[in-house]
């Protein structure tokens, strides 16, 4: 069954209050327990970020029955050589990755120049859930807001570049989480602590073509991509914003995904004083493809071969691991090189190569580490254990529980230990094939 899911959450990432909508994420995949990622990079830079990690694993565990990794990804330093390479293998790999507090500026700012955007892209586009979260839920647009250096430095409101992880995908949106906050008391600090003032000057320096996609607190927004749905759960409502006009939707609606833009073209339209749709406002409607299971965009679209043929081998590379073939994890990697060096001349204008670099560099480690385990001398994997076993037989020789030393001779001797004794104390050997090899 495919999985093309996107959740945004407003906040309460792990709060009872989005168990259920975790769950149904969970729910989703055939393994028990489900395995997720957590890119812990937004809080990063925090001095507790060890700490907000462990959180996350102790409620995805006992609230939602799912085991999360920590990625390990607190800044663009640690992409670097073979351990970004296990990074980025692990995040392509995850049925689902979960991201939250902390600063969106943080984030993106150690994302960008990396394949961590191009592979959550690929997850949504070929196969994947993503939940993301609070501060993470800034990044996912078409731009986002500084919201620390606004709100709490008093810098002037402005955008920065998001990710863009919507637009291809039919919502050139901005999502903005926390949109009904009302911890100012006496000030504004709705839609992420700007306020309408902000908000609206900040509104209007939009790209053309964009609107605002607005989460409550305590509340998400599940976008299916295969069934071609959006839909609302918890506490509050989703807002869609365009032209200083906005449309909500409560907790409990599920609409198809392209009414969303649909929605913000009206208001556009309504804002302009007619019933036509403005030109700019065009792109806001109909701009995902139809797929098998709706309006959303089609599995696989917009995917090239290449990045399609990396996913198959890293999965070929996973499912020959699992079983212990070493023969077709080395297949795997073979296959993988030669697709790579078969589009050596395409001049690829993404970061497809690199990804099938990074999947290539992270099988070869991997298959090396096993390499490593399974090239030891297996008198040192064994000994500790037939060192224990010779104690416990001396103890009972001089118990004068002999049968029960020979018993433990017996059995060493079975399982292919060779026992000599000698007035100096027993000595062994592993024997293989009818030969001695090694001696303690």
């Amino acid at each position: 069954m495919s999985v093309r899911l996107l959740t945004v959450m407003g906040s309460g990432e792990t709060a009872p209050t989005m168990v259920k909508v975790h769950r149904a994420v969970a729910e989703r995949f055939e393994q028990r327990p489900v395995r997720g990622l957590m890119l812990d990079t937004p809080f990063g830079f925090q001095t507790n970020a060890s700490e907000i990690a462990s959180r996350a694993q102790a409620y995805f565990r006992d609230s939602v029955g799912a085991e999360l990794e920590i990625a390990g990804l607190r800044s663009a330093a640690d992409l670097e050589g073979p351990r970004g390479d296990a990074i980025v293998a692990k995040l392509a790999a995850a049925p689902f990755v979960f991201a939250g507090p902390g600063s969106p500026t943080y984030a993106l700012r150690q994302w960008r120049g990396t394949l961590v955007p191009s592979v959550l892209a690929e997850k949504l586009t070929l196969g994947g859930a993503v939940t993301f979260a609070s501060a993470a839920a800034l990044t996912l647009g078409v731009v986002s807001v500084p919201v620390y250096e606004i709100y709490k430095v008093g810098e002037d409101p402005r955008w920065v570049d998001g990710l863009d992880l919507l637009a291809p995908l039919g919502l050139p949106a901005v999502v903005i989480p926390h949109y009904d906050n009302a911890e100012g008391g006496t000030h504004d600090t709705r839609f992420c602590y700007l306020g309408e003032e902000r908000l609206a000057a900040m509104e209007r320096e939009l790209p053309n073509g964009t609107f605002v996609l607005g989460v409550d607190e305590h509340t998400a927004l599940s976008l299916d991509f295969d069934a071609g749905t959006a839909s609302v759960a918890g506490h509050g409502v989703v807002t869609v914003r365009a032209g200083g006009r906005a449309h909500t939707l409560g907790s409990g609606v599920s609409v198809p995904l392209t009414q969303l833009a649909e929605m913000a073209a009206d208001l556009v339209a309504g804002a302009a004083g007619g019933g036509r749709r403005p030109t700019g406002a065009a792109a806001f409607a109909g701009t995902a493809e139809a797929g098998p299971g709706g309006d959303g965009q089609r599995a696989g679209a917009g995917a090239s071969p290449l990045l399609q043929a990396v996913r198959a081998h890293e999965e070929a590379f996973r499912q020959a691991r699992d079983a212990g073939d070493a023969g077709a994890m080395v297949h795997a990697i073979l296959e993988l090189e030669a697709e790579m060096w078969a589009w050596r001349a395409d001049t690829l204008q993404s970061d497809d190569m690199d990804r099938g670099r990074a999947a290539l560099r992270a099988m070869v480690a991997e298959l090396g580490e096993i390499a490593r385990a399974g090239t030891r001398d297996p008198t040192e994997v064994v000994g500790p254990y037939v060192e224990m076993a010779l104690a416990l037989r001396d103890e009972a020789r001089r118990a004068r529980r002999f049968a029960d030393a020979d018993q433990v001779r017996d059995r060493l001797v079975a399982l292919g230990v060779e026992v000599r004794d000698s007035p100096e104390g027993s000595t062994w050997e592993l024997v293989r094939d009818g030969t001695a090899h090694g001696s303690a």
